[in-house]
């Protein structure tokens, strides 16, 4: 069962759909007609779906740290360990040409 969605985009270009599922564990997966380079080094395009114990390390590299991690978390209310919601919260103004938004 999936508890959150968010669209991903790599420069630009709907490229697939991250999930966060129940057992809180999560799911990245291609979109069936994406055929631009892989998100990331580590998320190939060759294999269409990815699945994680814990939140992907490419993703949370994503996410702010030290001052800002603490801004956000008071501003949006969010617990430290919803690194979902920081993701969500912060995925239109990330690092690099890859953009986050909720499903």
């Amino acid at each position: 069962m999936i508890r959150r969605q968010a669209k991903v985009y790599k420069a630009g270009i709907l490229a697939g759909v991250l999930q966060e599922l129940e057992d809180r564990s999560f799911r990245f997966e291609y979109l069936p007609d994406y055929q631009g380079p892989p998100v990331s080094l580590s998320l190939s395009s060759r294999q269409r779906e990815w699945r994680f114990d814990r939140f992907p390390a490419f993703f949370d590299g994503l996410l702010p740290e030290g001052v800002q991690l603490q801004s956000l978390l008071k501003i949006r209310k969010l617990d430290q360990s919803d690194f979902f919601g920081q993701l969500l919260a912060v995925g239109q103004d990330v690092v690099g040409d890859v953009t986050v938004e909720s499903l």
